[in-house]
């Protein structure tokens, strides 16, 4: 019997007539086998994709710096390919920059940048907590919000500045996800991506921590209570404060 049509099965391409012939069945196979071979190329570059935008964000790859291909290759035992377009995503997210005949290298973000990005961070995190503070469920919320309070309270009291800035990433990340918005967090996650070495320079200014403290509370006891303005309003003026003290070291 001679088969005259193929079709998507949802895993693989497959002969519509059952065909016990070998060439069927090779054709069966090959058009599977590419299918497969597509999908781990694509989980090769995401887990490309994770690991160097991690770098980019714990300060592994420090602003500046040249970002080549076979470095990276060698270090995470991955083929260029894979790389390259990770590299190429991150690009187009703003984590990286490419330059003529140079390649790609991590922005060095200069004053302006980093708060051009503080403003845009302002209202996506005022339209977050805005639509927490509408949630049906968002005791539960507040009550995760906070346990991380008090892990950042202790951060503080030991100055323990790495993982206060972890617990921070938590806290916003955690009312990003409760906006059930998935554009919203996908911009808030790049913004967070693009403004970690700003906040890591606002938290060294002297005394903003204990404000920064009282400031979380703010939002979290306005979403708690339901009060969508102050929620609202809350999440505006830590961004504003933290822009500010940002800026004052900056200047």
């Amino acid at each position: 019997m001679v088969c005259s049509l193929i079709e998507w099965s949802g895993r693989s391409w497959l002969a519509t007539i059952h065909c016990e012939q070998e060439s069927c069945r090779r054709i069966g196979g090959e058009l599977g086998a590419g299918d497969q071979r597509f999908s781990d190329r694509r989980n090769l570059s995401r887990e490309a994709y994770t690991a160097i935008r991690e770098l980019i964000m714990s300060g592994g790859l420090a602003p500046g710096t040249h970002v080549a291909v076979r470095p990276l290759s060698e270090r995470f035992g991955l083929s260029p390919t894979p790389i390259r377009t990770a590299l190429a995503q991150l690009t187009r997210d703003g984590l990286l920059e490419a330059r003529d005949r140079r390649g790609f290298f991590v922005p060095a973000l200069n004053h302006d940048d980093l708060l051009d990005i503080y403003e845009l961070r302002e209202a996506v995190d005022a339209v977050a907590s805005r639509r927490a503070s509408e949630l049906p469920d968002r005791s539960s919320l507040a009550s995760k919000l906070r346990e991380l309070l008090q892990k950042m309270r202790t951060a503080v009291e030991t100055d323990d500045l790495e993982s206060y800035g972890e617990l921070d990433v938590e806290f916003h990340g955690a009312i990003w996800a409760a906006a059930r918005n998935q554009r919203l967090v996908a911009i808030a996650d790049n913004l967070q991506a693009q403004v970690r070495a700003g906040n890591r320079i606002s938290a060294t200014a002297p005394g903003r921590l204990p404000f920064a403290l009282r400031e979380h509370v703010e939002i979290v006891e306005a979403i708690e209570s339901g009060d969508p303005v102050r929620a609202e309003s809350a999440a505006r003026h830590h961004v504003r404060q933290a822009k500010l003290a940002l800026s004052g070291l900056l200047d």
